[in-house]
């Protein structure tokens, strides 16, 4: 048992060790002041894909991994859906496809953008008390509640975005005897009953992907897995979170509106902003608008109060 431990824990040093090599390669290769953290960002969330794969083939808790969810953006806001998000990561690779083909993104209206921003809020509550509104839990059930069983199957939902293409159990779908997945699959199949559930996943993947490809980051924006509680810094004693935070110097700005058109949510906040802290829960942190600020020192990213990366002159 031992052994099995220590061999773990050298595979998990060997994989960060080689991620931490990655990640400054990148650093030290890439000059273009505009992509570098782009290319940062997409290795970034390669690796988070592969070390959520790697989770998967382990009996975790999955209760707890939802709490840890929901508790990420107290601290870091969403960086999470920036940076870590696997069904993220598809929706970026889908906007690199119609970069490529030279198709030029579309716009939501800023009110449905704000409406849908909120929706997430809804669908969280809904998710989170749906158990409770379905009978009466009982004793037992907390037994299994925290591998999601029994009534509190529905929260695995919450978990749908983390969702690999390829996992380590069976699904029913196969390709070259690989078992594949895309986020909510596994929902979607438990849930179809009767209808056959490949029709469903190829309608639910079809209409994804789609939509990801004439508007950015589309799922992201009423997601309940990303829903931000980065609003509760406004409530005192709750002020220092969370520890990340855009900041613009009002001094700096010229109003070129560059953060508001290369944001792939369409947060208009750090533009409308006179200066200070950017404390919209839209944001999640991509740090696009932070890259692609052509003034510098106009847009940074503060940890806990500490310059941590800002925005340079590239022009």
């Amino acid at each position: 048992m031992m052994m099995e431990i220590i061999a773990e824990l050298l595979k998990l040093t060997v994989f960060g060790g080689l991620a931490l090599a990655g990640m400054l390669v990148i650093v030290i290769w890439k000059k273009d002041l505009k992509m570098k953290v782009t290319y940062l960002r997409l290795f970034v969330q390669l690796v988070a894909l592969i070390s959520i794969y790697y989770l998967y083939t382990y009996q975790l808790w999955l209760l707890l991994m939802i709490a840890i969810i929901l508790i990420i953006p107290i601290v870091f806001g969403r960086a999470f859906c920036g940076w870590l998000c696997p069904f993220g990561l598809y929706s970026d690779v889908v906007t690199i496809l119609r970069k490529s083909l030279k198709i030029r993104y579309r716009l939501l209206p800023e009110r449905l953008n704000r409406i849908l921003h909120y929706l997430r809020y809804v669908l969280l509550v809904f998710f989170l008390i749906l158990p409770f509104l379905l009978g009466p839990i009982q004793s037992w059930h907390w037994s299994v509640a925290p591998y999601l069983g029994g009534p509190f199957r529905t929260y695995n939902v919450l978990l749908g975005p983390l969702e690999p293409l390829i996992i380590p159990w069976e699904t029913g779908l196969k390709f070259f005897e690989l078992d594949i997945s895309y986020p909510y699959a596994t929902d979607i199949i438990f849930y179809s009953g009767d209808f056959p559930f490949l029709i469903t996943v190829s309608i639910f993947v079809a209409l994804t992907l789609v939509t990801s490809f004439f508007f950015r980051r589309f799922w992201c924006r009423f997601c309940p897995t990303g829903a931000s509680i980065a609003i509760v810094n406004k409530i005192k004693g709750f002020r220092w979170a969370p520890l990340l935070h855009l900041n613009k110097d009002e001094e700096k700005c010229t109003k070129c509106g560059i953060c508001k058109r290369v944001c792939p949510v369409q947060v208009t906040d750090v533009y409308e902003k006179k200066g200070g802290n950017i404390t919209t829960s839209m944001c999640m942190l991509c740090l696009r608008c932070v890259e692609m600020c052509p003034y510098e020192g106009c847009l940074k990213l503060n940890a806990d109060g500490k310059t941590v990366f800002k925005s340079r002159n590239w022009l």
